[in-house]
């Protein structure tokens, strides 16, 4: 028999930061990502959007968020209802101007599941069944309690959906009501590995010969922070120096391990009216922080256990060797600004199966996955049209020549000093080219734009705009360029 093509496996974690799993230099316990990451490969230069469903339309899309229907999160737009109205790019769902990647594996064969959170539309017309998924379990929304449990405290239509749950479950085409059919004992990290199990474990003879294409995107370790007492108590008093200390001893492991410069120095302390300087709080106000952190750390552990319940189920229906494993973040830890804004889509954590061995430093980009997925399963993207409808071409591109090739090392599959990546949200705006990134942050006091060299300063804390001029007004000049091929609109204010 011929080996069949290979299946896929994608899992998502919600607002992970770079440092937040061993393989990156955590304190936190992660054996199955360290497993993964050592059969496989470590991504240290891999961006996505600054938030969550940007990132996810992104990545479904093999295009730019602001094509791909998510310009700007629904929960927002809902706040600015005349202003984004009717405005391409900005439906507020993952549109039908792209050819999503799950519905173009089912039409080439695969088996295509998820179980998780999409993020991608709240009806059934826009949910997973109708976007090439042929088995889903699925919560819609953007966040919401990890046990399924919220309390509806507001009846506006414009207060986050987080609150509202009513609706926003679906199995399969049929919403489920969650107070009745979810079980009792319902979490979300476990809840929604056990049914992709399940999916897996009833697969028919048929389906079981087909490749599948498996997508598990956590809600966790997004608020609200939620973990066992048991869990918790794993992680007492390991924060009791606070997140400035914990940020040290993150960035010296980052170095031990090769994934930071030797030179490179801590971003200051992050400190608003809501969140002061740990030096700053009472005795217990910093029992209070280093409790968030005890948690926060147990629920990253949680995915690490739920994800290696899926390798060891691949590895005993005999399934792993012939799957390609993607680990990865929607976007950083959410800090200062909504979603980690001020990384501006910094880099999140993955970890890949597929090719083994070979060290990676390359720059990629989330819209990268469509091409690279469609390519190691011998289709191709429809083009121009699909279904009777017109779709935008991917903008990303494949790594498989890269991942194949021995001599991939610090190789950008984009092009290093050539390539341009733009992004915007919230009406924060950055764009690079090589080493030189320009943002604009519009809760400065006088907006315009900053400049950094992320060779010598990768934090983004040294502004050298008035030194550089000539590399700021290109770059600014590449912007334009991109609101054009995007169709992005001016973003307003959300302060």
């Amino acid at each position: 028999m011929s080996q069949k093509r290979p299946n896929f496996l994608i899992i998502i974690a919600d607002d992970l930061g770079f440092s937040d799993t061993s393989p990156y230099g955590s304190e936190i316990n992660t054996p199955a990502l360290d497993a993964l990451a050592q059969e496989g490969l470590r991504m240290t230069n891999f961006h996505t959007a600054s938030a969550c469903s940007p990132t996810r339309s992104m990545l479904f899309s093999g295009t730019d968020n602001h094509i791909a229907g998510l310009g700007c999160m629904w929960e927002h737009m809902q706040m600015r209802k005349d202003y984004f109205k009717g405005q391409p790019g900005y439906e507020g769902y993952l549109n039908h101007r792209v050819a999503a990647l799950p519905e173009i594996l089912s039409d080439g064969g695969y088996f295509t599941v998820l179980s998780g959170k999409w993020h991608l539309g709240l009806t059934k017309e826009f949910a997973p069944c109708s976007r090439g998924f042929k088995k889903n379990f699925t919560f819609l929304p953007g966040s919401g309690n990890h046990h399924a449990y919220e309390p509806q405290l507001h009846d506006s239509d414009s207060w986050f959906c987080a609150l509202c749950t009513d609706g926003h479950w679906m199995e399969g085409d049929k919403f489920l009501n969650h107070r009745t059919d979810l079980p009792e004992d319902f979490f979300s990290t476990v809840s929604f590995t056990d049914k992709l199990l399940n999916f897996f474990a009833a697969r028919s003879e048929e389906e079981k010969e087909q490749p599948f294409f498996a997508c598990l995107p956590f809600t966790a370790p997004h608020w609200p922070l939620q973990a066992s007492k048991e869990r918790i108590a794993k992680y007492a008093g390991m924060y009791d120096d606070g997140p400035d200390a914990l940020t040290q001893r993150r960035l010296a492991r980052l170095k031990d391990l090769g994934l930071a410069q030797k030179d490179a120095k801590a971003p200051p302390p992050v400190a608003s009216a809501m969140t002061p300087e740990w030096n700053d709080l009472s005795p217990d106000d910093k029992k209070r922080s280093a409790k968030t952190m005890e948690i926060y750390a147990a629920m990253v552990e949680q995915i690490d256990e739920n994800i290696g319940r899926v390798v060891e189920y691949l590895k005993e229906s005999d399934e792993l060797d012939n799957t390609f494993i993607l680990f990865m973040s929607d976007n950083g830890a959410e800090g200062a600004a909504m979603e980690a804004l001020p990384i501006m889509g910094g880099p999140s954590t993955m970890a890949n199966i597929i090719e083994k061995y070979y060290d990676n430093s390359t720059e990629n980009l989330v819209m990268d996955i469509l091409p690279t997925v469609l390519e190691l399963a011998g289709l191709e993207h429809p083009g121009k049209t699909y279904r009777g409808r017109e779709v935008a071409l991917p903008r990303g591109k494949s790594w498989v020549p890269h991942l194949a090739s021995k001599k991939a090392d610090n190789i950008s599959i984009h092009g290093e000093d050539t390539h341009i990546h733009g992004w915007e949200l919230f009406g924060h705006r950055a764009i690079r080219q090589g080493n030189w990134k320009a943002v604009w942050d519009p809760k400065l006091e006088k907006e315009r734009w900053q400049l950094f060299n992320l060779d010598k300063d990768p934090s983004e804390q040294s502004d050298v705009a008035d030194t550089n001029s000539e590399v700021l007004d290109k770059l600014v000049l590449f912007w334009d360029q991109y609101v054009a091929e995007t169709g992005m609109i001016p973003s307003p204010s959300f302060r």
